[in-house]
């Protein structure tokens, strides 16, 4: 049978976009759908602009911290509109850059969201195209809790879109999105309150590092109401502001905030996507996929977050890239969802990489060691801040193989990128001893644990 296209990709985020110019590189013809800015998440109103307002608020310590090493004090001031004029247009600038890559590789890029008619056709506002194989790559997207008031509360997707900073912040929500805007707006002078339903937030991480960034935000002058029961909350629209009530065991919490972040989670953005016109499987929300992240439609394929496997960026476009090289190169190969390493861009930064200590102790019991350390980096030495950094390998005693290596501190997420390789070849805590550090510096410490 002849199709219009070798290959359709619904979605131009991280994976759509990899899987697309991937296979069109093996020289399928291919045609890729997108509703919305082409980028995804992560370009748009994710990873991009996120990192990007870290940096801005990463300078309110620097100032007060320039003096201990000489520098006359300051009085700085921010300006929010500049910072979000400057975000968007930098995010245009990319998602421009993108298109400009997609025509260079030879993908014609069509404009609106793509609906399942069946198997092998895609619907696109009024046109229908078919297609041999298709790929789902449509990511996922923030949701909300159906309690009182949540329409007055914003998600990730408009944190930079706000008009205003706001001076009262609030965050429901303990996971890394919620985190990560906490220490944003407190760093560029928001007051915030982070409420979350447990007691320690970054659920899914090592206990270390949740705790010590924890205790670090308490300390940077973050609010938090721990154990809420999020279900019973209520939020209403006053004169004064947005006015949370928040059960707290036996008692009530009051709290105005100015804007509220709903960061409780995110879910794959499967709606209205006509799954069952093409016999699709879902569990639980999710696509499901086999290891060459085939569906159950043997032609259609699915990568990314709307798999909810790894939700993070490099691992779609990994997916994506083995999609094409196993489907259109013939080179068959799959991406393993093992020892992938993550980074919290919080105040101070996390990063881990391989087990948690309480997953080390499951599967090995006793047979596992721990290595820690904390300490106050030197670049606080001088201007005598109580910052510190924490480091820890978790190793399995027998062969003394690192199963987990974790980091808090200042440019966690670069040095532990460098430790993923050392726990994807297996290396081994002989191995490190054996390495001679770079002095002064974090990293060394972890050639240095004993």
């Amino acid at each position: 049978m002849s199709y219009d296209y070798d290959l359709f990709v619904i979605g131009a985020g991280s994976g759509g976009l990899a899987s697309s110019k991937r296979a069109a590189s093996y020289g399928a013809k291919v045609a890729i759908a997108e509703g919305d800015l082409v980028g995804g998440t992560c370009v748009i109103r994710g990873c991009v602009p996120k990192k990007l307002m870290v940096y801005a608020s990463n300078f309110s310590h620097l100032y007060q911290d320039a003096i201990g090493y000489g520098w006359s004090k300051v009085e700085p001031s921010f300006d929010w509109n500049k910072l979000v004029t400057a975000v968007d247009k930098e995010v245009r600038r990319l998602s421009a850059l993108h298109i400009g890559f997609l025509e260079k590789a030879g993908v014609e890029l069509m404009s609106g969201f793509a609906k399942l008619v069946d198997a092998h056709t895609v619907e696109v506002g009024d046109k229908k195209i078919t297609a041999d194989k298709i790929l789902i790559a449509v990511g996922g997207e923030a949701t909300k809790p159906n309690i009182p008031g949540i329409e007055h509360t914003i998600t990730s997707r408009e944190m930079f879109l706000l008009k205003e900073q706001p001076k009262r912040f609030v965050v429901l929500g303990g996971g890394y999105i919620g985190v990560e805007f906490a220490c944003i707006l407190n760093g560029l002078g928001s007051q915030v309150t982070q409420i979350i339903r447990r007691d320690l937030i970054l659920r899914g991480f090592d206990e270390d590092v949740r705790g010590d960034i924890q205790q670090a935000m308490i300390k940077h002058g973050i609010n938090f109401l721990l154990n809420a029961e999020m279900d019973k909350l209520q939020i209403e629209k006053t004169e004064e502001g947005l006015k949370l009530t928040v059960p707290v065991g036996e008692k009530e919490e009051t709290v105005m905030a100015d804007a509220i972040l709903c960061a409780l989670g995110r879910k794959p953005n499967l709606e209205n996507l006509g799954l069952e016109n093409a016999g699709i499987e879902t569990v639980k929300g999710a696509i499901v996929v086999k290891d060459d992240s085939s569906t159950t439609q043997p032609n259609i394929y699915a990568v990314g977050d709307c798999t909810d496997r790894i939700n993070l960026t490099p691992v779609a476009i990994a997916e994506g890239r083995a999609f094409a090289d196993t489907v259109f190169g013939h080179i068959p190969r799959y991406i393993s969802h093992e020892n992938v390493a993550s980074a919290v861009f919080s105040q101070p930064e996390a990063a881990s990489v391989g087990m948690t200590e309480a997953e080390a102790r499951a599967k090995f019991g006793e047979n596992v060691k721990v290595y820690r350390g904390r300490f106050r980096p030197m670049f606080y030495s001088l201007p005598d801040v109580d910052e510190k950094a924490m480091v820890k390998l978790i190793i399995e005693a027998t062969t003394e193989r690192i199963l987990g290596v974790h980091m808090v501190g200042k440019d966690a997420a670069e040095v532990i990128q460098g430790m993923a390789i050392a726990v994807k070849m297996g290396a081994t805590k002989k191995d490190f001893d054996a390495t001679i550090g770079i002095h002064p510096s974090t990293a060394e410490e972890f050639v240095t644990l004993r």
